[in-house]
């Protein structure tokens, strides 16, 4: 792994400016999902300050006990305290990585595939604890529990899509 002070690094310009207590809660939800539903990484998010949404293709519409454990599953993660942290890692180090992970292990699902073509050579990793791990430049909290309270505003069910929406805010 690359040891350095982020301002060490080119990395890709970024043009948004995230609220970072959503955008931490967005990597954690991602996980849950892939958790509990056995899906990828959604593809489709818009996180916001007062209401974020983020979808994923999913083999069922869940019911409202698995919503409600989606809800429950999150707010016990960000009382957990788990520290959010980075590593800079070259395209070479990051394919060793995918390589050596248990098939258990976060590390076992990332992926460049969702990077721009002109992505640069230095990828930073943002982990939450050994829950998740994750490429992203955006701004994030320290730790988990300075996320605030998770809260399910909606869900929507696409069912010719198989596609499940969730709509939720952050208190």
């Amino acid at each position: 792994m690359l040891k350095a002070m982020a301002e060490d690094f080119i990395l890709n310009d970024h043009n948004k400016e995230e609220f970072p207590p959503a955008h931490t809660a967005e990597h954690l939800l991602n996980q849950v999902m892939v958790r509990m539903f056995g899906c990828e990484r959604s593809r489709n998010a818009h996180i916001e300050r007062k209401k974020s949404k983020i979808s994923w293709i999913i083999d069922h519409k869940p019911d409202r006990k698995e919503e409600k454990e989606i809800e429950r599953r999150m707010n016990e993660l960000i009382e957990e305290d788990l520290p959010v942290t980075f590593e800079f890692v070259s395209r070479a180090e990051f394919e060793g990585l995918i390589l050596d992970a248990s098939p258990s292990s976060p590390d076992a699902q990332l992926t460049l595939d969702r990077l721009p073509e002109d992505a640069s050579e230095t990828i930073r990793l943002v982990r939450i604890g050994d829950f998740d791990v994750c490429p992203c430049i955006g701004k994030h909290v320290r730790s988990t529990s300075q996320i605030g309270r998770f809260e399910i505003l909606g869900t929507n069910w696409d069912n010719e899509k198989m596609s499940f929406r969730i709509r939720y805010k952050i208190v």
